[in-house]
């Protein structure tokens, strides 16, 4: 399936909707992405390596969904709002992409424990990653929104 029909689908089942922007919602996901991000240095200082590799990660999708909030746009499947943070915005994914990887093999797969060192650099992007959304997020205009919205209208056909 091509990526636009894979977007197609997942509107068509509800999971990738326009919506109205919304600044109380972005700011719910800002708040629940710095929340993430303080957990998994707190369960990095208490070695719990693998479950700091998930909340990095979480952190940074919540960032992302900050972003699609604002813009109006409702996306409930990961690899899709990882897909039109590039696709849409223009912004670079390949943080997230490794980061959501690296979830999944540590939750999933025994035998790749996460170490310290690993987990420290994962930590040191994602607030890269955070920090680098907020300021896409706070340097949207009304006419960049609507462009962003006429754009994914135009991908969903």
């Amino acid at each position: 399936m091509t990526r636009q029909g894979f977007l197609k689908r997942l509107h068509k089942d509800g999971a990738l909707q326009l919506v109205d922007p919304s600044i109380e919602i972005k700011e719910a996901y800002l708040h629940k992405s710095e929340s993430f991000l303080a957990s998994a240095r707190l369960l990095l200082d208490n070695d719990h390596f693998e479950e700091a590799v998930s909340m990095a990660y979480y952190s940074m999708y919540y960032s992302v969904l900050a972003l699609f909030f604002l813009t109006g746009i409702k996306c409930e499947n990961h690899s899709a709002a990882i897909m039109l943070l590039r696709d849409l915005y223009g912004i670079d994914n390949s943080a997230i992409e490794d980061a959501k990887t690296e979830r999944i093999d540590k939750q999933y797969y025994v035998s790749s424990a996460p170490v310290r060192d690993d987990v420290v650099v994962l930590i040191k992007t994602t607030e890269a990653f955070d920090a680098g959304l907020l300021d896409a997020t706070e340097r949207l205009t009304n006419a960049k929104i609507e462009s962003l919205r006429a754009k994914l209208l135009a991908i969903l056909g």
